[in-house]
């Protein structure tokens, strides 16, 4: 493998890059919409450069080395065993979960979801016809917990059918036990209420912190549930439209798999599988790197805060690449701070009100999958600014 250097710094300016060039002020450090600023693996380039030079890039479909590559990787990391014919192939997570809500809830259903959670999980919702249903996250110290009282009482509303998990959360970080995982599910089929689990964010976790995909939990969780998951967050190649859906149940999998067709969201990219198969067979080892950068990046982060600004709280992260700030410390509301550090810092940040206006309110998020020197700059430029609230 090729030396990798997540600290070079690569100018996406004028590639047509969400991240970089949604705001076209020159000079603006974006440590907001999750992708990260570092290239594929080695391996995945070479394999996506390979195909370029095939030269013609008609309609293609996913092979078999595209199931082996995908049962391969879950079995040897997460020791899942996924059977071949439980897979459907979409363009994106997005599409995957709302063809299972689609599929498996009527209109005016209550689909329950926790809060923070990431935003594109309200328009999935409402765009099905359905309705969202909250169960808040409790603070607890600098990290939160899930309010089972409530849970039992959301699900135990007869609208609810559905409980659509984020399993990394984003943006709270959190990286649900193997315990919390069946605590729900056991509530959920208590009350007849199918699991969604968004799973995108499976591979970012942090070192000391597991990662249980929910099918794996128990007999019933693989029983109750649809996975999404896709390597599209974890090796940075959202761009290339690939993702997973895992159902063992042949009957929702078939209802699923008819919605994905209505919806049109099953064509192959020629590139996709491609990179899939470069990211699951041979770029382990540029992962873990990755991991070890990303954890010092949070480090920097969070002695940073604790240095110049120790009234601002930093919530523990355990997986994703995402960190969650209590701004509280500063009177304003999310959505008028991260106005105020785009505008006046020039640093570009998520407010906490996209991922619910109560929940979110007094938080902003933070990508730091960027290089450190990008890091740090940002940094400076948010402690210039709150430090003078």
């Amino acid at each position: 493998m090729e030396d990798i250097n997540f600290d070079k710094f690569v100018n996406r300016r004028g590639t047509n890059s969400v991240k970089w060039d949604e705001e076209k002020e020159e000079g603006i450090i974006p440590l907001w919409v999750a992708d990260m600023d570092f290239p594929a693996a080695p391996a995945i380039r070479k394999a996506v450069e390979e195909r370029a030079k095939h030269g013609i890039f008609g309609y293609a479909i996913v092979g078999d080395s595209y199931y082996e590559a995908i049962i391969n990787w879950f079995k040897r990391r997460h020791n899942w065993q996924i059977e071949r014919n439980s897979i459907i192939y979409t363009t994106g997570v997005i599409p995957a979960i709302s063809a299972s809500i689609k599929a498996l809830a009527m209109p005016g259903e209550n689909v329950l979801i926790q809060t923070p959670v990431y935003n594109c999980f309200y328009s999935c919702i409402r765009n099905q016809g359905m309705q969202i249903l909250e169960n808040p996250l409790k603070r607890e110290g600098n990290t939160y917990v899930v309010d089972w009282h409530d849970f039992e009482k959301k699900c135990s509303d007869e609208k609810t059918t559905l409980f659509l998990l984020c399993n990394p959360h984003n943006p709270a970080g959190r990286v649900w036990t193997k315990d919390e995982l069946a605590q729900m599910n056991d509530i959920c089929m208590r009350h007849n209420v199918k699991v969604i689990s968004d799973e995108i964010h499976c591979e970012l976790i942090m070192p000391g912190y597991t990662f249980t995909p929910f099918a794996t939990v128990n007999s019933n969780c693989l029983a109750n549930s649809v996975v999404c998951n896709s390597p599209t967050k974890n090796f940075n190649i959202a761009g290339l439209q690939i993702a997973n859906i895992v159902c063992s149940n042949e009957e929702w999998r078939r209802r699923i798999d008819r919605v994905i067709n209505i919806f049109e969201v099953c064509d192959v990219n020629p590139f996709g599988p491609i990179a899939l198969e470069a990211a699951y067979n041979e770029s382990e080892e540029w992962l873990n790197k990755l991991l070890l950068y990303i954890a010092d990046n949070y480090a920097l982060l969070t002695d940073t805060f604790k240095e110049h600004l120790p009234d601002y709280e930093v919530l523990k992260l355990e997986g994703t690449y995402l960190v969650w700030v209590d701004i509280r410390k500063s009177g304003l509301k999310s959505d008028v701070l991260a106005e105020k550090l785009l505008h006046d810092g020039k640093v570009q940040v998520n407010s906490g009100m996209m991922y619910g206006k109560t929940a979110g309110e007094n938080y902003i998020r933070i990508n730091i999958a960027c290089t450190r020197a990008t890091l740090q700059e940002g940094l400076n430029r948010i402690i210039k600014i709150l430090s003078h609230l």
